[in-house]
């Protein structure tokens, strides 16, 4: 699990799992939810619009001073497992991510 400080996430309170993008099943057709996106909108943020709730994002791709750094892109998904029936996420340890230390590129 990972948990990120930038302002968005700490904001939003989310609790992340990454997932392949072969074990993601939605049932809920990605055109019935809201997205939102932000930074160099390479990372989709979907929503529920009438609750709001995040349930999963896809993440955004790594910058390239991130690349240099060894950071290698992700094509899945993120889950807010807060969303998850019947899940204690106090079960499992939590990786604290520093978002808030990211710089973005210039397109």
């Amino acid at each position: 699990m990972r948990v990120c400080d930038c302002s968005i996430c700490s904001k939003r309170g989310a609790l992340i799992y990454r997932v392949a993008e072969g074990d993601f099943r939605l049932l809920t057709p990605l055109q019935e939810l809201s997205v939102y996106r932000w930074g160099l909108f390479t990372a989709a943020d979907y929503f529920c619009p009438v609750c709001g709730i995040l349930p999963f994002r896809k993440p955004s791709q790594p910058t390239a001073a991130e690349r240099e750094a060894g950071i290698r892109p992700f094509d899945g998904w993120a889950v807010n497992v807060r969303c998850l029936k019947d899940f204690d996420p106090f079960s499992v340890p939590v990786r604290q991510i520093h978002g808030s230390r990211l710089t973005i590129d210039s397109p």
